[in-house]
């Protein structure tokens, strides 16, 4: 059964079970459509794999199977994938920050 993780591994951003941003890979990697396809080109930082839409738990069923609680957060890998260094300078943060204002 999918995790059904509750952010952005990229950003951070929310991604609800009911989501309909929310794109993973096969090894259930988490990010929202904005990042996989502006920072991460499609393709997955940790293992290199396509990404999928997420598929929606019913919500009927989210009680006995709920989604995951633990959070991923990785912006130092996503940062490699878009060539942003790790160390993020000035324009870097600048970057960052004009993407997540949309």
């Amino acid at each position: 059964m999918l995790a059904l993780r509750p952010n952005c591994e990229c950003c951070n951003k929310d991604l609800p079970p009911e989501s309909a941003e929310a794109r993973i890979c096969s090894f259930e990697c988490t990010f929202c459509v904005s990042c996989v396809e502006s920072v991460l080109g499609g393709k997955c930082p940790n293992c290199g794999g396509e990404f999928v839409p997420r598929p929606r738990r019913p919500a009927n069923k989210l009680s006995k199977s709920p989604a995951s609680t633990e959070r991923v957060y990785n912006p130092a890998g996503c940062g490699k994938a878009a060539n942003i260094p790790v160390e993020p300078t000035f324009a870097a943060i600048a970057a960052q920050s004009a993407h997540l204002q949309g």
